[in-house]
């Protein structure tokens, strides 16, 4: 099993950000938004930062997908 945020670019998309625009308004460091493309592991502070500056739930921006 593993991590997908396929959940969080389609979230961005739909909100006409990008993931530069990610960075800024919630404070989440370069390195980290480049992990979350590649579905890396991040730390749950980065995934609370995230979900707060969108306004979403965990659910909103991730799943766990099932190899």
């Amino acid at each position: 099993m593993s991590f997908s945020y396929n959940k969080l670019w389609k979230l961005l998309i739909d909100r006409g950000m990008k993931k530069k625009d990610l960075q800024q308004v919630s404070g989440v460091s370069a390195a980290s938004i480049a992990k979350l493309g590649r579905n890396g592991n991040v730390t749950t502070e980065v995934l609370l930062k995230v979900c707060k500056a969108l306004g979403c739930d965990i659910s909103d921006i991730m799943e766990i997908v099932r190899k």
